[in-house]
């Protein structure tokens, strides 16, 4: 059996497990030093990295239990965060320059269910302004 030749300008839509959050430091640490914004239904929690990286940053994802009681919901809900993530993730990766997430916590707090194409086209637009804010930090800090 052969296996399947990538071809150098392809993209990765995979979301390995070596991109999830999971180190409990890690997260106490994004939360404690971290910036965020929202963008409802969605919160975007980043921690930066000191240089920038072509490299994945880990993601966390998270449905609260306080709006959504029923198990099926909340992991219904993240595992379209997940896809939306993983179909987008090349925004952060192809980024010129580079990105400078380290760790990302994408939360959905929004209090009803919503379609994927409302999630992603929200997904996106916070990735763009994760990209526009950590490289205007990124300037900031160099500049002085």
């Amino acid at each position: 059996m052969t296996t399947p030749v990538s071809t150098p300008g392809a993209r990765s839509y995979s979301f390995p497990k070596e991109e999830h959050l999971c180190r409990k430091k890690l997260i106490e640490a994004l939360f404690g030093q971290g910036s965020s914004f929202g963008l409802y239904p969605l919160r975007l929690t980043w921690r930066a990295a000191e240089v920038p990286s072509a490299e994945p940053p880990q993601v966390l994802v998270s449905v609260s239990k306080r709006n959504f009681k029923r198990a099926v919901d909340r992991n219904y809900l993240k595992r379209l965060l997940r896809e939306a993530y993983r179909l987008n993730k090349y925004r952060l990766l192809e980024a010129p320059g580079g990105h400078r997430v380290a760790q990302l916590a994408i939360i959905y707090t929004g209090k009803e269910k919503k379609p994927l194409a409302l999630i992603e086209k929200k997904l996106t637009s916070g990735l763009e302004r994760l990209l526009a804010e950590t490289g205007a930090t990124a300037q900031a800090g160099a500049g002085s």
